[in-house]
């Protein structure tokens, strides 16, 4: 009987440690139900239940798991923020710029082309001057 009491009471450590690393570690503005400084001394005075509630209240929801409600945390209009290459909108900057550089780049090759043909136009119906025929 001794060995299942200290069994549980290292579970309720454990528990009440995971349950304090979670609320220090967690960020201000996504804990739920009371300020922070509140849960530590739950934990602290009441390991069990103080773990436990925080687990089921107070722990932030994760954007996978949604609310209760069906809600993504944080509401409707609040949104994770993006990394540069997963926003639509900087994809979208960078094409758009991309093809401006590349249309550029297409309309210089193809003056460059129209003033080469028309010098080889010009040399080829010039008759050829004396100083550019051959000696023999």
């Amino acid at each position: 009987m001794v060995r299942l009491y200290a069994l549980l009471a290292i579970g309720q450590l454990i528990l009440a440690v995971v349950a304090l690393i979670s609320c220090l570690s967690a960020e201000n503005d996504e804990i739920r139900a009371l300020p922070r400084f509140a849960w530590v001394l739950i934990i602290l005075f009441f390991p069990l239940v103080g773990s436990i509630a925080w687990f089921v209240a107070g722990r932030p929801v994760s954007p996978e798991r949604p609310a209760a409600g069906g809600r993504p945390a944080g509401g409707p209009d609040r949104r994770p923020p993006l990394a540069p290459d997963d926003d639509p909108e900087f994809l979208r900057s960078l094409d758009e710029e991309r093809s401006k550089r590349d249309r550029e780049l297409l309309d210089s090759w193809e003056r460059d082309l129209r003033r080469r043909e028309e010098e080889l136009r010009r040399r080829d119906s010039e008759p050829p001057r004396e100083e550019d025929k051959p000696d023999v």
